[in-house]
C-alpha cells in the first residue's frame, strides 16, 4: 500500500528520484539530508522511501512521538528524543544498527531556519556503527530527489573530518531547498 501511495505521488506531483550510485547503501546507513527549510522535506523522504522499498528511522523531536499523532510518527519510523536533556545518541544508533539493518535519517542542520553550522552527530553516529554516510536533498527548483550518494565506511575511517564535510559540501552546493533563505551551503566553521 505504501509504495502504491508513493507512486501515485510521484505520479501526479512529477517530482523524479535520481539515485546517485547503488541502492543498496540505503539498506543500512546514516542518510543525511539537505537541505531542510520546509516539514515537506519529511514527506518527501517518506514517499521516496516507501517508493524504494526501504526500510527507515528519523531522529525527531519527542514531541512528534508523544502527541496525539505520534504512533502515526512512530509506524513511519520515528524515534523520539528529548532535546533538553542529554542523550548519548552515538552509542544509541550503534546499538540500534547490531539489532536490524535501516536508514538513519539525519538533518545535520538541526532546524528548518537558518544555521550557522552543522551538528556533526551523523558522522560520529556512522563511524561508530560502522555504516557509510549516504547524502540525499530534495531539490524544489528541480523536482527532484537525489539521493544514494555514499560515503564509504572506509573513507570515514581514513579521511580527516575536514575532508569529508568538503566533500559533502561540495554535493549540497546547489540544491535549491524549498526556502532557499533558511539554509547556509556552508556546513562548518574552517
Amino acid at each position: 500500500m505504501k509504495k502504491i501511495i508513493a507512486n501515485i505521488f510521484f505520479k501526479v506531483s512529477r517530482w523524479k528520484i535520481k539515485i546517485d550510485g547503488d541502492s543498496k547503501s540505503l539498506d543500512r546507513c546514516v542518510l543525511v539530508v539537505a537541505p531542510h527549510t520546509s516539514n515537506w522535506d519529511f514527506i518527501l523522504g517518506i514517499l521516496t522511501y516507501w517508493k524504494l522499498g526501504k526500510k527507515l528511522k528519523i531522529i525527531i523531536k519527542d514531541s512528534h512521538t508523544k502527541a496525539f499523532y505520534g504512533k502515526i510518527v512512530e509506524k513511519m519510523g520515528g524515534i523520539g528524543i528529548n532535546r533538553a536533556q542529554k542523550n548519548d545518541l552515538v552509542n544509541f544508533v550503534a546499538s540500534a544498527f547490531e539489532k536490524e539493518d535501516f536508514s538513519l535519517v539525519i538533518t545535520p542542520e538541526g532546524s528548518r531556519s537558518w544555521s550557522p553550522k552543522w551538528h556533526l552527530g551523523f558522522y560520529y553516529m556512522a563511524r561508530k556503527a560502522e555504516v557509510p554516510i549516504v547524502l540525499a536533498s530534495g531539490d524544489y527548483q528541480k523536482k527532484e530527489i537525489q539521493i544514494g550518494y555514499t560515503i564509504s565506511v572506509e573513507k570515514i575511517e581514513q579521511e580527516p573530518l575536514e575532508v569529508i564535510l568538503v566533500e559533502i559540501e561540495d554535493y549540497f552546493r546547489n540544491i535549491q531547498g524549498k526556502f532557499p533563505k533558511n539554509y547556509n551551503p556552508q556546513i562548518y566553521e574552517r
